[in-house]
């Protein structure tokens, strides 16, 4: 059903400590080819990330016109002054850091990425430790599924949960799912689509079914006698 961060994240992921010089961040930077790293303390928890954005910040100070008594200087924000005038990891970190952990659905880690603008998120553990990356590559991986794998799963384990899996055709396509036939009730036929929403590598599900038309009981004629119970 839904992908877990676990299964999906990088291990043994790339970190500096504090005290990281801004040369030793951009030489790791452009070594490994990444965007950014989780910034650790002693006992390897993460206390902030620090990217490319951040000491771009420092590169940026210098086409202000009179350096920090510039106009320019008066418009950057607070934070992105400090930034700039930082010459460690400390300095230059976002702290505190947007973080995951294993157990997290991708749809979590995705959700938060979209919503921060975020490339990657650090993974850690329940006290805080560092256990891995996963980033937008890692979250997209999770739609690169043969699409018979998933009408496979669906109709195997999703549909027989909920309802009868002969009243139902399913067609995958590109990871799209159509799902046509009849459930037995409009909440089941919801539920259904829901639970196959929820599949790895289902980018979109098309409603095609056909819902039972609810019963309903018009009212019989009223007598005085059923108001007193004569």
């Amino acid at each position: 059903m839904n992908a877990f961060v676990r299964d999906v994240m990088s291990l043994h992921p790339i970190s500096v400590t504090r005290d990281a010089s801004f040369k030793e961040l951009a030489a790791e930077l452009f070594e490994h080819g990444v965007s950014g790293f989780p910034v650790v303390d002693d006992d390897g928890r993460v206390v902030g990330v620090v990217s490319e954005a951040d000491l771009m910040a420092k590169e940026a100070v210098h086409d202000w016109p009179h350096g920090w008594r510039g106009k320019a200087a008066a418009t950057v924000h607070r934070a992105e002054r400090r930034k700039a005038g930082g010459v460690t990891a400390g300095d230059l970190m976002t702290s505190p850091a947007v973080t995951v952990t294993p157990e997290d659905t991708v749809v979590h880690a995705a959700s938060l990425m979209y919503g921060r603008k975020l490339r990657r998120l650090p993974v850690v553990d329940a006290a805080g430790r560092l256990v891995g990356i996963i980033s937008r590559v890692d979250v997209l991986a999770v739609f690169d599924r043969l699409d018979e794998e998933i009408r496979a799963e669906i109709v195997s384990r999703v549909i027989p949960r909920l309802s009868e899996p002969s009243w139902y055709s399913v067609i995958v396509e590109n990871g799209v799912v159509t799902v046509e036939g009849t459930p037995e009730t409009v909440a089941i036929g919801h539920e259904v689509l829901d639970r196959i929403g929820r599949v790895q590598g289902v980018v979109a599900v098309r409603d095609r079914l056909r819902y039972p038309v609810p019963l309903v009981v018009a009212p019989g004629p009223y007598f005085a006698s059923d108001r007193w119970g004569r």
